[in-house]
């Protein structure tokens, strides 16, 4: 069975908090239900447009095969079922950075850098729901609407 490093529901809070830089990709702000992690992340909305207010559930995972075995690297399409034939959404991509906020205080925060090809995910929040992830770590974010 596929381990999941983390999942939860997210809500859209607002798009394009700095302005539109792209025509085709918007950075989404959104909140998490269950863990209440912040996250930005940069979208390709010409393929998968997103609004504000709406719901999607998001995935972090290191591989796709079912059986949980690691990935190739290789897509092959057409072949046996994988985890993202359950999600509309998929990018692949490798953990670049992590950091803690207020390190050693009461509110301590984790922040969790990935870069999928150029586009940018931050995901902040418990130091907890990082336990799974590690530097240099490769992942695929799936997202599919609520």
């Amino acid at each position: 069975m596929v381990e999941l490093l983390f999942e939860d529901i997210f809500t859209v809070t607002r798009l394009d908090p700095d302005g539109k830089k792209f025509d085709k990709v918007s950075r989404i702000e959104a909140r998490s239900e269950q863990f209440d992690m912040y996250m930005q992340l940069d979208v390709n909305t010409e393929i998968y447009p997103l609004n504000v207010g709406e719901k999607f559930t998001m995935v972090l995972a290191s591989t796709l095969n079912f059986d949980g075995t690691p990935d190739s690297g290789y897509y092959n399409q057409g072949q046996k079922k994988s985890l993202a034939d359950k999600y509309e959404y998929v990018m692949h991509g490798k953990l670049y950075k992590i950091s803690e906020e207020n390190a050693g205080g009461p509110n301590v925060k984790v922040e969790i850098y990935v870069s999928f090809g150029g586009l940018l995910m931050l995901l902040k929040g418990d130091p907890s729901n990082a336990a799974n992830v590690e530097l240099d770590q490769r992942l695929f974010l799936l997202m599919r609407k609520v």
